[in-house]
């Protein structure tokens, strides 16, 4: 089993809201900082919302003011909740941790993923 497992994806339509889960049932599990990745196919994976061990929060420009990322303590489950969505076709979205390193904010600082969930927006 993945360590981290996403759901919430759909297919939803420009204006719509969508809430994406990740969950682990490592009741140990304690990263540095877990994060919401988004990959188009053929393109790299970009690093959309992250939230840091502190609370401290991190947001893309593109999706600022309307993606809010934050965890469920007693479910041990990280939520993004996403709103006014803009359409872009069809993407994976992939939860990721950070395990070990200080840096939380770049592409390449996630070292835990789980398989992705794909989320389609059309006009």
């Amino acid at each position: 089993q993945a360590p981290l497992v996403e759901s919430g994806g759909g297919f939803v339509q420009a204006g719509d809201s969508l809430r994406l889960s990740c969950a682990t049932s490592d009741t140990k599990f304690d990263p540095k900082a877990m994060g919401w990745f988004r990959q188009e196919t053929g393109k790299q994976r970009e690093l959309i919302a992250a939230r840091r061990w502190d609370e401290l929060t991190y947001y893309a420009v593109a999706v600022k003011g309307r993606f809010t990322i934050f965890r469920d303590n007693a479910e041990n489950t990280l939520h993004l909740q996403m709103t006014n969505l803009k359409p872009g076709g069809s993407a994976m979205s992939y939860c990721a941790a950070n395990s070990c390193g200080l840096a939380w904010t770049g592409n390449g600082q996630y070292n835990i993923w789980g398989r992705g969930t794909q989320v389609a927006v059309t006009s």
